[in-house]
């Protein structure tokens, strides 16, 4: 890949392309990842899941969930291309509660802010 491949590659800035390039030139390097490869190791890519409904779209997280945890729920969303936050804004756009729900549900209340609960959400992962 080249230098400017490496670039349009999400989290790769600069210094980190260059690094990739100037690894790679060397044949040893190269011959090394040859190797590995020949030996049944393989490279893998943990594939992102774009949902239309939640991509971009900023997400918190509030109370106990029937079937997942938190975290769990957290990866889902960021797979699907949505940011989940740790407080309700303005700028979130739906605020997932669960049982429990404390203070982050009555801001979001307060703040007219979309309220649904896992299987809605789940649902917008559809």
């Amino acid at each position: 890949a080249t230098l400017e491949d490496l670039l349009t590659v999400k989290d790769v800035g600069p210094v980190v392309a260059d690094s990739i390039t100037s690894f790679m030139e060397e044949a040893h390097n190269r011959e090394v990842i040859e190797q590995l490869l020949a030996s049944g190791m393989q490279l893998s890519v943990e594939e992102k899941v774009i949902s239309a409904a939640v991509a971009g779209k900023t997400f918190v997280l509030t109370g106990t969930f029937p079937t997942m945890t938190r975290d769990e729920a957290k990866d889902l969303l960021e797979k699907a291309g949505a940011k989940v936050a740790g407080s309700v804004s303005k700028k979130t756009d739906y605020v997932v509660a669960g049982t429990d729900a404390g203070s982050k549900l009555t801001k979001a209340e307060e703040l007219g802010i979309p309220v649904i609960d896992e299987a809605a959400m789940v649902d917008l992962l559809k």
